[in-house]
């Protein structure tokens, strides 16, 4: 219980706008903060152009997991670490992971509303994390169904990787991408609540070391995808990549999807 409630505020606190705000002007002068703010707003038709190295973190827990599906050493290290989890956490339950998945989605929304604009407008912004999490979904999910992997605490067939973890760091990722240029100090509380989702998802023995690894690649690669192919959608949609189109997240007979919205 004490756990738990430690995890809850070092969540709560990480995510919170107003912890992020006082990072922030800590590390940004009060003339170039105002300057940045007023020029933050960029028009979604640029190319979001990745460098090479940007990529290999999330590839590398990729492989870590890809390499945990054989009879290895990677694959042992699975199991000790969660017997020895089990040990001496038998009884640990705590399902903050639940919503430490989504906090740092939702803190780009906070920092919005506190005045603090993002990378892209609110509505470029949605899409942009619509377009993450169907990626993101499709790949997690799709991979589950093909691995087949048995859970620690043996409730079903889907253990890898883990979805929690890989959305988490989806939403890190795309808390990153909108205000890195602000303050690094947001970047790192996001993937800090991450992290914990993960580290939670083993305490509650739903998923092993290797899931939880490989769900942070595939949740940061899925943004980072999503990033590059969202200008370029949106140009295909328009025909011309106006500034009077918008991509808008919508939500019909049960299912997610993006919706396209302009002037003609």
């Amino acid at each position: 219980m004490k756990l738990s409630f430690t995890f809850m505020a070092i969540c709560w606190s990480l995510c919170n706008p107003f912890f992020c705000l006082a990072q922030q002007q800590d590390s940004l002068s009060n003339t170039s903060q105002e300057l940045f703010k007023k020029n933050m707003v960029l028009n979604s038709d640029t190319d979001y152009h990745p460098k090479f190295k940007a990529f290999i973190v999330p590839a590398v827990f990729v492989g870590y997991g890809i390499v945990s599906l054989g009879d290895n050493l990677v694959r042992n290290l699975d199991f000790t670490t969660r017997n020895e989890l089990q040990e001496d956490h038998p009884a640990f339950a705590a399902h903050l992971d639940n919503y430490t998945q989504f906090a740092p989605a939702a803190a780009v929304y906070a920092l919005h509303l506190a005045g603090l604009k993002g990378k892209h407008s609110l509505a470029d912004a949605t899409g942009l994390l619509v377009l993450s999490e169907v990626i993101m979904s499709g790949t997690v999910f799709s991979i589950k169904h093909a691995v087949g992997r048995e859970r620690p605490d043996q409730a079903d067939f889907k253990s890898f990787p883990s979805g929690h973890t890989a959305n988490a760091f989806a939403t890190a990722e795309f808390l990153n991408q909108e205000y890195k240029d602000v303050s690094p100090w947001i970047g790192y509380a996001g993937y800090t609540v991450a992290t914990a989702t993960g580290v939670l998802r083993m305490y509650n023995n739903k998923h092993w070391v290797s899931d939880v690894v490989a769900g942070a690649g595939f949740g940061i690669l899925s943004t980072k995808l999503a990033y590059v192919l969202y200008p370029k959608l949106k140009r295909l949609l328009s025909g011309k990549g106006g500034q009077n189109y918008s991509l808008l997240p919508s939500y019909q007979q049960h299912a997610i999807g993006l919706s396209f919205s302009g002037s003609f």
